[in-house]
Parts: structure tokens; sequence; C-alpha cells
């Protein structure tokens, strides 16, 4: 199990964000966490990564409780927004500042970056352009790629394919389940796009009202039925 969550819960006022009693991840599962908006999908991000503090309980990550430790950032990467970015440096430089402080070396970052080459597409290593000054969705993809230069065993994505054209939604698509497969680590993203959500993850969770209302394997069209049907009922 490399997450699990313990009645977790975090308020705004009298707003109920999340309100989670238990839930966990198993090894090489990619989790797809689907909600129409203000269904707390971010909140429960920001909760697992410490960076908002609970109303009570934990996330705990490979045996480490979030708040208490940051042994378990040497196996999680994620990627929220922009916020995650250091907007003065190039992509170049902000590659080589997460390769340092990961201890990767030159060689290595190389190698690394070379395999995402599909998803850059030419117009983000060597173009010499601050990362405040990128697309959006370029932007995205520097984020998401410095997430997963680590090889973390965990990682943690929010709308992924937000901002990216039809073939580089594709790209991020297939390089994620290529992530997962080779390295058998686990994934959660969280998507409006249910096509691609689909597509990519063996496991569905939908959260409204920050409570998990439906949770289950998606090997079969059983379940994406029913959470499509939900939607349609919700419009």
């Amino acid at each position: 199990m490399i997450l699990k969550i313990n009645t977790l819960r975090k308020s705004f006022n009298d707003t109920i964000a999340v309100d989670i009693d238990k839930y966990s991840v198993e090894e090489g599962e990619i989790v797809g966490l689907v909600g129409n908006n203000g269904a707390g999908k971010t909140t429960f991000f920001r909760l697992i990564l410490d960076l908002l503090k609970p109303d009570c309980g934990n996330a705990v990550i490979s045996e480490n409780i979030t708040s208490q430790t940051e042994e378990w950032k040497k196996i999680t990467g994620a990627y929220i927004d922009d916020g995650f970015l250091i907007d003065f440096l190039t992509p170049d430089e902000y590659f080589s500042f997460v390769c340092k402080i990961n201890n990767i070396s030159d060689g290595e970052k190389e190698s690394k970056l070379k395999r995402y080459e599909h998803i850059m597409n030419g117009e983000i290593c060597g173009v010499n352009k601050l990362i405040r000054n990128l697309s959006a969705g370029n932007k995205q993809k520097v984020g998401i790629i410095a997430a997963m230069l680590h090889n973390p065993l965990l990682v943690i994505l929010d709308e992924p394919f937000n901002f990216l054209d039809p073939s580089s939604q594709l790209a991020m698509k297939k390089a994620l389940e290529s992530y997962s497969n080779e390295t058998g680590a686990s994934i959660i993203i969280s998507s409006h796009n249910l096509q691609h959500t689909f597509d990519l993850c063996t496991r569905i969770t939908l959260l409204e009202h920050g409570k998990i209302i439906k949770d289950g394997s998606n090997t079969e069209q059983k379940l994406s039925k029913e959470i499509e049907d939900y939607f349609i009922h919700q419009s």
C-alpha cells in the first residue's frame, strides 16, 4: 500500500471540503479522481501533500504520516498548479535544479528528459525562454515532467490534461501509462476529461461534496457507465 487515508476532514467555514474516513491506493494503481467543480479534489490533494492542515486525520505515504516527516517526499512527485514551478528559471534551469536536489547526474538528467521528448515537442528544452513566458500548456508539461524526474513511487497530478492540445493530451496519457508500467509507480490524477480518465486509469474514484460516493476497478465498462450516468443526472 503506497497511500492510506485515515479520517481525513477539512472544512472552510461552514463548507465541508473533504470528509473521507478510509481510503487507500495500492502499488501500481492508476487512479482517476473525478467530480464536479467544488467536489474537493484539489483540497484532497493538498491535504495529502501537507500543503493544507486538516481539521482531523492524516495521510500516510509508504508508512510516513505526511504532516510529521519529510521522508515521503523522496518517493512522491506532484504537480497541482504553476505555483509548483520556479517561473524566473528557464525549463532547462528548472530541470537541472530538480535533478540537483534529487542527486541526479547530468547524464541521468539527459536520459530521463529524452523519454519525454514526444511531450515537449521541441518547445521546452533549449528554447531559452523563462517558464513565466511559456504557454499554459507548456508550463503544465514542465511541471509534470519535473514531478517524475526522480522516479517517484507515487505521482499526484491535478488536471494533467488541462491546457494541452489534443496531440499533447494523447502523448501525456501514453507517457503516464508507460511510466507506471515501467516503474510500478502509483499515479493519482484528477480530471474533468472522463474519456481520458477511463482510458488511462485502472481505478476510478468519484468525489462529491468532499465524500467518496463511488470507487472501484475500471476493468469493466459497468463502472464507467455508472459514472457517466451520474454526471448526466447532475446536469
